[in-house]
């Protein structure tokens, strides 16, 4: 064959790649929604020149974090085919009682974080029993969790009050050596363990389990096993979720975690996970939850009255979700080249 018979081959061979490369650049949500933050980071500077300051850039961090905790649990479930709307019960018991029950240091800080994170862990067992072990649909089990914990969080304090330890409302809302902002080290440390934990078993089990629960179990993967881990891990992020949210708010609130059962979902379809499950991650997620708390500050900046945030979050959760199925059509075209 000679050299001008090879050269169309080449070109189409090189351009066939080319065009795998951008698809499979654009089914991934991370990298889409990434650009997306970029795009509203422009927005805001040109309005705001102060964006770009260490403090400006410090306090958007620790206004997102919560966010980003909560959408990262979500993740877990919405892989493995469920939905949890534990999350704002979790958040709104774990944020009363680190406010209720301050304990100061270094030391209290950690015994305070060892409550919520018993707290998450403990409810997030409990959906998780109901769900993979009694069967029941998800939506109802952690329904019923969120209704328990947020009477609960009532039953702690009645109304707003409390406060925090100094060191979790100073220490945890600052940064290291005055150059890096804690919230941006904790939200680089849960997408370095996602990292880990999606090449484990259990990870590569919720991936099958939201794809085809039948044939992940006709496979030999334990699904009612990777069903209740999902649950587990949600719940210690989202009680992660109330103890920086306590740190950022420094007192407490019985019903702070509401506004995060809507943004959380928003959050995890902007990052380009499938409601469907079985697709998607929360690397994803966590700039998904970033982009939404930047969108409110670039909606305040160009003027749009905060009457009208709560419109612009539900159309976002309706865009959001068409961005997921975008991203899930993409992914399918790029498997079927």
């Amino acid at each position: 064959m000679s050299a001008a018979d090879t050269t169309p081959m080449t070109d189409t061979a090189q351009a066939s790649d080319k065009r795998r490369l951008l698809t499979g650049l654009a089914s991934q949500g991370a990298v889409l929604i990434t650009v997306v933050y970029v795009l509203l980071w422009i927005i805001y500077a040109s309005e705001q020149p102060s964006a770009l300051s260490a403090y400006s850039i410090e306090s958007l961090l620790n206004n997102s974090l919560p966010l980003m905790l909560a959408a990262a649990g979500q993740t877990f479930v919405v892989l493995q085919g469920g939905f949890d709307l534990s999350v704002a019960g979790i958040i709104s018991l774990s944020n009363v009682v680190v406010a209720v029950y301050p304990v100061e240091g270094p030391f209290g800080a950690l015994v305070n974080l060892a409550m919520v994170v018993g707290i998450g862990l403990a409810v997030g067992a409990t959906n998780g029993f109901l769900v993979a072990y009694m069967r029941i649909q998800s939506i109802a089990a952690t329904l019923a969790t969120m209704i328990i914990c947020q009477g609960i969080a009532l039953l702690i304090l009645k109304a707003p009050g409390g406060y925090v330890s100094e060191f979790i409302s100073y220490e945890l809302t600052g940064s290291l050596f005055g150059v890096v902002p804690v919230a941006a080290v904790i939200g680089a440390a849960v997408a370095v363990i996602w990292l880990a934990f999606r090449r484990t078993n259990t990870g590569i089990a919720l991936y099958a389990v939201g794809r085809d629960a039948a044939a992940a179990e006709l496979s030999g993967i334990d699904v009612r096993r990777a069903r209740f881990a999902a649950f587990c891990w949600a719940g210690v992020l989202y009680g992660c979720a109330g103890y920086m949210l306590s740190a950022q708010t420094a007192t407490g609130n019985p019903s702070a975690g509401e506004p995060f059962l809507l943004l959380c979902f928003a959050a995890v379809a902007l990052g380009g996970t499938s409601f469907s499950g079985g697709s998607g991650g929360v690397i994803g997620s966590l700039i998904g939850a970033a982009t939404l708390m930047l969108m409110q500050k670039v909606l305040f900046s160009t003027g749009v009255s905060s009457f009208y945030t709560g419109v612009f979050q539900g159309v976002i959760m309706i865009l959001a979700v068409l961005f997921a199925a975008f991203v899930q059509y993409m992914s399918r075209s790029r498997g079927n080249r």
